[in-house]
């Protein structure tokens, strides 16, 4: 759905040709030429009206004539861009490193299934084998999605990673009861055949933002960097709660030791009924 966000230059900036827009899968792409005048962008600002109203970034990348290159993100929370000095191949992997962050923290379809397998693995040294492969799984699906080597359709891609997070839920009380199962003998294999469809969902973030093919390595190399800073922060929290709890000898209801897994599963289920139904309406 296109979203109410246009693009405000400044007002003695003029346009050299019309503006170049283009409707990709789940993004939308404008380029524009423009002469800023004598002297040009610095100090000046780009406001981006709409943006604050949405829950989406803009990606901005403007090149000078003289060479020189400029790339950010810009948010809800100051949907405008003030052009300074051209920046560093360091402030760029920096702007890229706290959009991985952000995008896996804000993920919470991502951070259920990573719960889940916390939910599910018990035995620390299983533990670090099951984030390691599924950590592997999706940095080899992110790469090779962002490089152009393959691509997931986004409805049935969503609904995969929805179907994955279900998946956990019967896995996490099988665990419960004693019982068990492939994935709770072997959750590294499952971690890792999931984490290569999640993969192809971090991609998303990239692959549709316009980056020129120069800047996709030092974006992708920062871009995982991110995830996985915000991923680990994750798991490192949820342990640091357990241990507490448990050397503080909190006794928890019953019902409160179950929250996790079962919202884990029922969230799962609505997600992949709502997506799937996004899905097959789309495809009518």
């Amino acid at each position: 759905m296109r979203l109410p966000i246009v693009l405000k230059l400044p007002d003695d900036v003029k346009n050299l040709r019309e503006p170049s827009v283009q409707e990709l899968a789940d993004s939308f792409l404008e380029r524009r030429w423009i002469d800023a005048g004598p002297n040009g962008l610095a100090g000046k600002r780009i406001e981006f009206p709409g943006l604050q109203g949405t829950i989406t970034d803009v990606l901005v990348r403007v090149e000078m004539l003289d060479g020189r290159s400029w790339t950010t993100i810009v948010h809800p929370s100051q949907p405008w861009v003030e052009i300074t000095a051209a920046q560093t191949r360091l402030e760029v992997m920096g702007t890229f490193i706290v959009q991985g962050i952000r995008h896996i923290l804000f993920g919470a379809d991502h951070m259920l299934f990573v719960l889940g397998l916390l939910l599910i693995v018990k035995d620390r040294w299983m533990l670090l084998k099951t984030i390691t492969a599924f950590t592997v799984a999706h940095s080899i699906t992110l790469a090779i999605a962002t490089l152009g080597y393959a691509e997931a359709p986004v409805l049935p891609l969503n609904a995969a990673i929805a179907l994955s997070i279900l998946f956990l839920g019967p896995e996490i009380v099988r665990s419960w009861r004693g019982e068990t199962s492939f994935t709770i003998r072997h959750p590294w294999v499952v971690a890792f055949a999931f984490g290569l469809l999640h993969g192809f969902g971090f991609a998303s973030a990239l692959t549709s933002a316009g980056l020129p093919k120069a800047e996709l390595p030092v974006a992708l190399l920062s871009f995982n960097v991110g995830v996985e800073i915000g991923q680990l922060s994750f798991v490192a929290l949820i342990l640091s709660l357990e241990r507490a709890f448990r050397i503080l000898e909190v006794h928890w209801p019953r019902w409160a030791e179950a929250l996790p897994g079962y919202t884990v599963g029922s969230l799962g289920a609505f997600w992949t009924v709502q997506r799937l139904a996004i899905m097959f309406g789309g495809a009518r």
